[in-house]
């Protein structure tokens, strides 16, 4: 869709107007062997239908595919892909004295208005001929998505990006994340803290600590990424623009009583009475 050398109007020009963050245009996917991409993708696949399997399980479940592969392949693959199976899990390791962990602050607690509580997190997102990474920041009691970026690599930047133009516009309560090196970051957490944002972060691999993101993830792949098979950064960016605008202003939520994420977000104490029940009920 853009035009590289089109004379009449800047790339910057062009890039407004599809809804385009410039330096996105520029992005490459990035790359892995044939046979690795396709394992990848079989991976995201069955990952997003069953979470709670780690490399044992993964590993099983390729072979009985008839994929020749070993559990060291599928470590690898399933940590670059961001991905670890989401049960309960160990401590077996601390972290560095550089990084804090936040205690988790939604436990008992009811979500009964718009922007009091976000949440964020990555998901890995398979392309014609390599990846890219995703990054959401998300409303829980409205659904509505807030902000998103993509980027080629794990790096927390993207990040912190997504975050910023989030808060530019509105303000949560309780920020929500995984513990993450990218959500641990002082980065990341600094950014909240001078907002007067209050952090919180999932106990360790508790599956429904973070239930809304997880859901959104098997919404966007199974109604948009894995139908449209993106070849190109460009598209996936304008394909993504195109679906996260018919998420929030179109698509219609059971758990919201039938109505669009726009809707619940901005009709405010009006749509809080209407919406707290099905929200509780939607844990179960």
């Amino acid at each position: 869709m853009i035009e590289l050398n089109r004379p009449q109007i800047s790339v910057r020009r062009q890039c407004e107007l599809v809804g385009l963050n410039r330096s996105t245009l520029y992005y490459a996917p990035a790359t892995e062997t044939p046979f690795n991409l396709e394992l990848m993708r079989r991976i995201d696949q069955q990952y997003t239908k069953t979470p709670f399997y780690g490399w044992p399980r993964m590993t099983a479940q390729l072979q009985r595919q008839g994929y020749e592969i070993n559990h060291k392949r599928v470590q690898r693959l399933m940590q670059q892909m961001g991905l670890q199976a989401i049960y309960p899990k160990p401590r077996t390791s601390q972290k560095g004295a550089e990084v804090t962990i936040y205690p988790y602050l939604l436990k008992d607690l009811e979500i009964v208005r718009s922007n009091q509580v976000w949440s964020a997190d990555i998901t890995y997102v398979p392309m014609v001929g390599g990846f890219m990474y995703l990054v959401a920041i998300l409303d829980w009691f409205s659904r509505y998505v807030l902000a998103w970026q993509l980027s080629n690599t794990l790096e927390g930047y993207f990040c912190v990006k997504t975050l910023e133009q989030a808060l530019r516009t509105e303000q949560p309560e309780i920020f929500n994340t995984d513990q993450g090196v990218q959500f641990t970051a002082r980065s990341f957490t600094s950014t909240l803290e001078v907002a007067g944002v209050r952090i919180s972060m999932d106990g360790r691999g508790r599956v429904f600590d973070n239930i809304f993101v997880e859901r959104l993830w098997r919404t966007v792949k199974y109604e948009d990424i894995y139908l449209n098979d993106y070849a190109s950064v460009p598209a996936l960016q304008a394909g993504l623009h195109q679906y996260f605008t018919f998420y929030n202003q179109e698509r219609l939520h059971q758990s919201l009583g039938y109505r669009t994420p726009a809707e619940v977000h901005f009709d405010g104490a009006e749509a809080g009475a209407k919406v707290h029940l099905n929200f509780r009920n939607s844990w179960s």
